[in-house]
């Protein structure tokens, strides 16, 4: 195996890391407005990612700096040709930021609320726009022989890419439908338990459409294995969090989203970036990639500190594991 080879694989588990972990972060920020009755309860669900949030966006920020180290071509295509949803998403998860920080610092029933919308919309768009993303790296854009991408911003928004869009909020939302369940309590636990199912059912008709479209376009033995595991990972999943096994539930949600990312990924090697002007003028793994000398380098520094992180991370989940309900939190706030 190349060097390139085994930096694709690990952008690729950066990215479907990021996925798995922001994924319920942002369905429980779309829970925030759908599902929560008032400012309290939405107060609970906020406090169920408040201690990871920031964390979880760690991994965004490892692999947008893999890839621009890795493989500066497909970096530099890629935040080129995808500026302005790029943009909108870097503007949303300030702004999501942001809205956790200072929903609490007023007293004011219109500033929290002001906040609260902050963190449901954005919530709702940086999903949606990443699908939209994914959807487009998979079915390839406007590259031409400079590696430029010479498309319009409106190229990006067709049928695909828009089912992409759509099945990824969805998905994100159940998921985060599944956590908020395993980390509250009471009537949002029970509350969050039956909207699964409902939401569970319109992922599996997205993700249905949205992957068999991926599969009949671009797909291979690999991805058609991968594909299964997330079309029978998610009613496994149903089925647990009817039994009120969320932990189990969790478990196969995270499954079903780090199927599906991954199976786009297994459609698009050894591609990073296909043209649809010509197949020849394509980003690949080995077009696209630095010297070798730079990949060891990276390679090693990977190494020592990759699992650093993960440790970390696994150990502030475990300390913010307990189940929380509106009884936690004090009178006046």
């Amino acid at each position: 195996m190349h060097l390139y080879d085994l930096w694709f694989i690990l952008i690729a588990l950066l990215w479907v890391g990021y996925f798995f972990l922001e994924g319920f972060d942002f369905g429980v920020g779309v829970l925030t407005q759908t599902m929560a009755r008032n400012s309290t309860e939405r107060r609970v669900l906020i406090n169920t990612i408040a201690p990871v949030w920031d964390g979880n966006e760690v991994w965004v920020i490892a692999a947008a700096g893999a890839t621009f180290a890795a493989f500066p071509d497909w970096y530099a295509t890629l935040f080129s040709g995808f500026y302005i949803p790029l943009l909108i998403i870097v503007l949303c998860l300030i702004g999501r930021g942001v809205s956790f920080e200072y929903r609490a610092k007023r007293d004011s029933m219109r500033w929290q609320h002001s906040w609260e919308q902050i963190t449901f919309w954005t919530s709702v768009i940086i999903p949606f726009l990443w699908g939209v993303i994914f959807a487009n790296m998979v079915r390839g854009i406007a590259i031409d022989r400079q590696k430029s991408y010479v498309g319009s911003p409106g190229d990006l928004f067709n049928g695909y890419a828009i089912l992409g869009g759509f099945a990824t909020l969805v998905l994100f939302t159940c998921h985060g439908a599944i956590f908020a369940a395993l980390k509250t309590d009471g009537e949002i636990r029970e509350r969050a338990r039956k909207l699964v199912p409902v939401l569970g059912l319109a992922s599996l008709l997205l993700l249905l459409a949205f992957l068999l479209w991926t599969q009949a376009n671009s797909g291979n033995g690999q991805s058609l294995g991968v594909m299964i595991v997330a079309f029978v990972a998610l009613p496994i999943a149903l089925f647990f969090n009817q039994l009120g096994r969320e932990g189990w539930a969790f478990v196969f949600s995270a499954l079903t989203v780090v199927a599906s990312f991954a199976m786009l990924f297994l459609t698009l090697f050894p591609d990073v970036m296909p043209s649809t002007l010509n197949p020849a003028w394509s980003l690949t793994v080995s077009n696209a990639s630095s010297a070798s000398y730079t990949l060891t380098v990276m390679t090693i520094v990977a190494a020592i500190f990759a699992p650093l992180i993960i440790i970390y991370q696994s150990w502030t989940y475990w300390v913010f594991s307990k189940r929380i309900a509106v009884h936690h939190i004090p009178a006046g706030h």
